[in-house]
């Protein structure tokens, strides 16, 4: 069945959810509390696969090099943290996806570069994550994607090879990794990089615009 594939792993922010509300709403917290006036969340969603750099970048203007950069992550974190599921969910169709891949009897998981500090309090108090059998985030191992070490990790925990997994995601790291670690790659259109990005130029294996086409490249594979 589905060509040897046993296991869908997937990147979390921008492949299963939409986390984008809340990371911008955190960093415009940080805007309106300096009597900045607040930016529209479509100024925070393109940049939202880039985490705290990424929110820090939209509402202030610089990046890491700044010497206010490490306080303002600080605040940016904590303000986060206080409001992380308040508006995030599951992309149209995620639900679906995982209920379809679950009666395939397919095994699935995440691997995210959001820290475990983020990463499991925000999977366990969404329902969808209930059957994943294993989420590995940021920090879980020494290295961060694009190093193969997460995924390889999450593959050891579901157990399945890596060969007989694919990995989902919307970055080009994601595709990175998911080469390292010997899988099947697909790349997520529909996320936050969407047409800004040349994924043909990402090497996957795959590319989907909808959660749902999946299914559709898994009957084909």
């Amino acid at each position: 069945m589905f060509n040897g594939i046993r296991a869908v792993l997937f990147d979390l922010d921008g492949t299963l959810i939409d986390s984008a509300p809340d990371l911008g709403a955190a960093a415009d917290k940080m805007r309106v509390d300096r009597g900045l006036p607040s930016l529209p969340l479509d100024r925070y969603r393109p940049m939202a696969g880039a985490g705290a750099r990424g929110m820090i970048g939209v509402a202030f203007g610089f990046g890491p090099d700044h010497p206010d950069f490490d306080a303002l992550k600080r605040e940016f974190l904590g303000n986060y943290e206080a409001c992380m599921t308040e508006r995030t969910h599951a992309f149209e169709g995620v639900a679906e996806l995982i209920e379809a891949l679950l009666q395939a009897g397919l095994l699935w998981g995440v691997v995210t570069n959001k820290i475990e500090r983020f990463a499991l309090p925000l999977t366990r108090q969404m329902p969808l994550f209930a059957t994943a059998t294993t989420i590995v985030g940021g920090d879980t191992t020494p290295h961060a994607k694009p190093h193969p070490a997460p995924l390889i990790e999450a593959a050891r925990r579901l157990p399945c090879a890596p060969e007989h997994c694919i990995y989902v995601g919307d970055d080009e790291r994601d595709i990175a990794a998911g080469h390292a670690a010997g899988m099947r790659t697909v790349a997520a259109r529909y996320g936050y990089l969407g047409q800004k990005a040349d994924t043909q130029q990402w090497g996957a294996h795959a590319h989907i615009d909808t959660p749902l086409e999946l299914l559709n490249w898994l009957n084909r594979s």
